[in-house]
């Protein structure tokens, strides 16, 4: 804990001091606020590692000058370097926001259940509530489908991932292709986009990341790791295909202390409409593509991922 917090002051130092750079005029919100102020002295915004720290940063710079207007205190932006780090210090108390995948917010329910509640998740722009994990291989691998795969080497992007991870290996397994022994070897890249280059670099020859499973495929679907990764130009998606897609996954949540005040939770789900509504640029960005709603959510949306994730971790603990 005391490692995890010197590690969430060290990035706050300079995490404050570079969001400042990537200004954004919000002087015309008219959303819901109130006086943070009178409950503790900032907002503190936490992001998953999926992406390098500065494009976390720039693409979240007007969700932390949007918060400081809606809460009235300064807002602080944290990233980290893999999914268990923005776990551990929401658990030990370090953020007041962070927006998690379902296997993540399942993670930190089974660890304390009193700790965090989700309040908002997102609409797809069909009005889905869920997204896809997918397989994708190089164009030129020669690899078509799950078969062509055995043995071959392959790259999950995070343990704590949902589509990363939990559900892909479930699915497999569940369809006869235990990843244990199927794959000539795995491994762990250090979240989506690092998965996806991996890929591209010939280091994997498969791997999976998450997308919306809507939209057209040149862009890299409407949102998801894919959009973000052709949007900075990181990838041509006619360099990669998709061999395999996963079920409809649930949305993962925005979640926030459960000890905040309820009115905290009221102005980030009020704060998140009025942004996607009044500032689309902002929302997309925050979103990682585009939307079609923020829907208020509560723990009941995420059971049937908490119960996979609990099942996984007592499967582990069997063998």
């Amino acid at each position: 804990m005391i490692k995890n917090l010197v590690r969430s002051i060290i990035a706050c130092s300079f995490l404050f001091v570079s969001a400042n750079a990537y200004a954004w005029d919000v002087s015309g919100y008219k959303g819901p606020t109130m006086d943070l102020s009178k409950y503790q002295p900032e907002m503190r915004l936490g992001f998953l590692g999926d992406e390098s720290a500065q494009d976390i940063i720039k693409n979240n710079a007007c969700l932390k000058e949007y918060a400081e207007v809606a809460y009235g205190v300064p807002a602080k932006i944290y990233t980290f370097k893999d999914y268990a780090g923005t776990m551990e210090s929401m658990l030990g108390g370090s953020l007041d926001y962070a927006w998690f995948g379902s296997s993540g917010y399942a993670g930190i329910y089974l660890e304390d259940p009193t700790a965090t509640v989700p309040i908002l998740t997102r609409m797809q722009p069909t009005g889905d509530m869920g997204y896809y994990s997918v397989m994708v291989t190089r164009s030129d691998s020669g690899i078509n489908s799950l078969d062509d795969l055995k043995g071959k080497s392959f790259g999950w992007a995070d343990p704590n991932s949902t589509s990363g991870y939990l559900i892909p290996s479930i699915e497999l397994k569940a369809a006869g292709m235990d990843p244990d022994s199927y794959f000539g070897s795995t491994q762990f890249s250090g979240g989506h986009e690092n998965n996806v280059l991996a890929v591209l670099n010939g280091d994997i020859d498969a791997g999976v990341t998450w997308v919306s499973g809507v939209g057209e495929w040149s862009e890299g679907y409407s949102s998801g790791n894919l959009r973000k990764m052709v949007d900075k130009g990181l990838l041509n998606m006619d360099d990669i295909k998709q061999i395999w897609s996963s079920a409809l996954i649930p949305n993962g949540p925005i979640v926030m202390p459960t000890n905040m005040p309820v009115r905290a939770h009221q102005v980030m789900v009020g704060m998140k409409q009025w942004i996607h509504e009044n500032d689309p640029q902002c929302s997309e960005n925050v979103a990682n593509g585009v939307v079609k709603a923020w829907v208020p959510v509560d723990h009941s949306f995420y059971e049937t991922i908490v119960a996979a994730r609990k099942a996984k971790i007592e499967a582990k603990k069997a063998e």
